[in-house]
């Protein structure tokens, strides 16, 4: 195996940290042709569908990817922006506010960046942007509170493929849960109630907790709020 990377320590360079957000992924565009690699990529992955792969084969890319693209374009079309998908909007904007908090608190001594499991930006290209600028720790923060093997696993096996790749290593750490955290769970708090308090929903709204969202219901209303 040929790998990748420098091959001696970099005496010169200034240590820096990096930060990686990650979240599942989106198509580039709401249409069938972007869908289908995206639908591809996502449900070949061992993580999220469990099934032998010969038979699973035939089932993928015999019917699924023949129909499902059209029928999820169209509910990408429903929710597609200015900005484009909304999933990558929300994590540029995150990925912007925590580099803004670390560079205020610490210089220019994180790398915060932002990636996709399924789809671009990938995983791997934004951890070569992160060894270009002169990582040496590196930090993965998967935006899924709690743990799963579809989500947060897969995101550590793409990680950890990239990493084998390499020939010199960060120290590393994965972030796995935070579901139970008391500052997730005050920030959480904080985030509803400030939202209550702006539009004056109070009490009265019931606030939806998902895998993937959070959610005031008012009189028949839906509002989404960020989860970070």
């Amino acid at each position: 195996m040929k790998y990748i990377g420098q091959s001696d320590y970099r005496h010169h360079s200034t240590p820096r940290i990096g930060v990686l957000l990650t979240n599942l992924g989106t198509p580039e565009a709401p249409t069938a042709k972007a869908l289908k690699p995206y639908l591809k990529q996502f449900l070949w992955d061992p993580r999220v569908v469990e099934v032998p792969r010969p038979i699973w084969w035939l089932i993928l890319n015999g019917i699924i990817l023949n129909t499902r693209p059209k029928r999820s374009a169209e509910a990408y079309k429903e929710v597609w922006s200015e900005r484009g998908s909304p999933l990558l909007a929300h994590l540029e904007d995150q990925v912007a506010g925590v580099s803004a908090q670390l560079e205020a608190r610490f210089g220019n001594r994180f790398i915060v960046r932002g990636a996709m499991r399924y789809g671009s930006p990938a995983i791997s290209t934004v951890l070569t942007e992160m060894f270009d600028a002169g990582m040496e720790q590196l930090v993965v923060l998967p935006l899924y509170p709690q743990y799963g093997g579809p989500t947060t696993g897969s995101t550590f096996d793409e990680v950890s493929a990239e990493l084998t790749r390499r020939r010199w290593l960060p120290s590393f750490r994965f972030v796995s849960a935070y579901h139970d955290d008391p500052r997730y769970i005050r920030a959480m708090a904080d985030s509803i109630n400030a939202h209550w308090a702006e539009h004056g929903t109070g009490r009265q709204a019931l606030a939806l907790l998902s895998r993937h969202a959070t959610a005031l219901f008012n009189r028949g209303r839906s509002l989404s709020l960020p989860v970070l």
